[in-house]
């Protein structure tokens, strides 16, 4: 069996207030174009469908249309619900799609779900878990002791033993020990909710979701497949890709990782004034830093000429003791004009708050402002 091992595709997503559903949905077209350059048998989705619980009407309509592209390309498709979805609409008509090869978890009830499908090979089990945390578990298993995300796991496996004489699958939505993380994952403080990579050993192949960076979990054949496009700024230096597993006989799994072309990259760019205004125009998501001593009044707009869709605009100079992001203009306006001059007053004073004289004088000339 060949198949595409996606995760994370957190369809909804804003960045830095800015809508990313056109860019998914040219990724999401990449990949139905992959189906069909590579001939594969099924997609596995790891979870984090929607960015939220109560997913807007646009991305649920996004969603619905790449799965149906799917589903007319002859795929078996496997979904399982991550923490950012809601189990209960994820499995939503469930039983229904299910004669159309979509299979999705629904809410868990103490047993794992599990698929038989058959290939040239025999019978392979695809294994379905949710993102689970451990109370929820708890609740199914009262016997068992079970406090952390660990144990929860640990106790789901006995309940449902695998043959590791059968070729497995697990798709999975958890924490495992030891990967590396970016900024756009929301996951436990102190790393409460890891997992160790060696209680999966029985599965020939676990398609992570969770952990936003492709990357391989001790060995080649338990991986995060990462989210297809850069949700963080913290991304911008490793590229994105979707892995195709080809499975064989029992021990025979290969893994090649297809490369993903974004329609806007996600990257940082820095420099001078006159160095960024040299710089070719360019349509990417950048956060550019500003390093001039005394920046011009409209650097922003200025800037914007080249780049357009400029996220995030900073300034770094001997006044500032570290980076100071500068608001745009949407920001500003949440802020009075009190907590605005002490934006400014900071960016010329190496990061120091005004003075209880300045404010007053600022209050004063603001008064007299008002009675004019």
């Amino acid at each position: 069996m060949r198949f595409l091992h996606l995760a994370d595709l957190h369809l909804g997503k804003m960045m830095n207030d800015w809508s990313l559903l056109e860019d998914q949905e040219a990724v999401l077209l990449q990949i139905l174009e992959m189906t069909e350059r590579e001939k594969t048998d099924a997609v596995l989705i790891a979870g984090d469908v929607y960015q939220r619980s109560s997913p807007q009407a646009e991305a649920m309509a996004l969603f619905d249309s790449f799965i149906s592209g799917l589903a007319e390309r002859g795929q078996k498709v496997f979904i399982i619900s991550g923490n950012h979805d809601s189990a209960q609409r994820i499995s939503y008509f469930s039983h229904l799609i299910r004669n159309a090869g979509i299979h999705v978890t629904e809410a868990f009830r103490g047993e794992l779900q599990h698929v038989a499908v058959k290939d040239a090979d025999g019978e392979i089990v695809i294994w379905m878990m949710p993102f689970l945390r451990p109370s929820q578990v708890r609740r199914w298993m009262p016997e068992e002791k079970i406090t952390t995300y660990q144990e929860a796991v640990e106790a789901i496996l006995r309940r449902n033993p695998v043959d590791p004489s059968r070729r497995n699958i697990l798709i999975c939505h958890q924490y495992i020990a030891g990967c590396e993380i970016s900024d756009s994952e929301e996951l436990s403080v102190g790393g409460l909710d890891q997992i160790e990579a060696g209680i999966f050993g029985d599965f020939d192949y676990v398609a992570l979701g969770h952990i936003h960076k492709p990357q391989k979990v001790g060995r080649d054949t338990m991986r995060y497949a990462g989210s297809p496009l850069k949700y963080s700024f913290s991304e911008a230096g490793y590229p994105k890709s979707v892995p195709l597993v080809d499975m064989g006989e029992k021990g025979d799994v290969r893994v090649r990782l297809l490369p993903l072309y974004p329609r806007r990259e996600v990257r940082q760019v820095e420099g001078l004034m006159e160095e960024l205004t040299a710089m070719p125009y360019t349509e990417d998501y950048v956060w550019v830093t500003v390093h001039d001593e005394l920046p011009p009044p409209d650097a922003r707009i200025t800037l914007s000429v080249n780049f357009p869709n400029m996220m995030k605009y900073s300034i770094v100079n001997s006044r500032t003791k570290e980076d100071i992001d500068v608001l745009a203009t949407e920001a500003m306006e949440n802020k009075s004009i009190t907590e605005l001059f002490s934006d400014f007053y900071r960016l010329q004073n190496r990061d120091q708050l005004p003075g209880e004289e300045h404010m007053r004088t600022l209050e004063k000339a603001l008064k007299e402002m008002e009675e004019k």
